[in-house]
């Protein structure tokens, strides 16, 4: 059976990097919000409270990733990185799920909700 999602070395190491960024902060978040030109777009945020009623939690070693279980099947099988260059660094997401993405790279789509 596949991974729910797949968190690399560099995507742990930010996950705990930018958790301790808050103070409050029990983990983050990944989610993803209706918007760009292919209608959806990944984000991350800080988790102040854990609600296993409303999120899924993945964890590696200290790194604890939240996902809405709204998303989850968008997101079922992702590999999450991070990646530093140059120019900027972020974190990258490599999803199965997607149907397409912009021409930007800044949003992605998804063919219908499966069950």
């Amino acid at each position: 059976m596949d991974e729910p999602v797949k968190i690399t070395e560099p995507a742990k190491a930010a996950i705990i990097e930018k958790t301790a960024l808050n103070p409050d902060a029990v983990g983050l978040r990944l989610k993803v919000d209706s918007t760009g030109c292919s209608g959806h777009s990944y984000v991350m945020e800080h988790v102040l409270e854990e609600d296993l009623t409303a999120d899924d939690k993945f964890q590696n070693g200290d790194a604890v990733l939240y996902i809405p279980k709204i998303h989850s099947w968008m997101l079922f099988g992702t590999e999450i990185d991070y990646a530093v260059s140059d120019m900027q660094s972020g974190f990258t997401f490599t999803n199965p799920n997607e149907a397409g993405r912009c021409g930007c790279g800044e949003s992605f789509s998804v063919d219908h909700q499966q069950d």
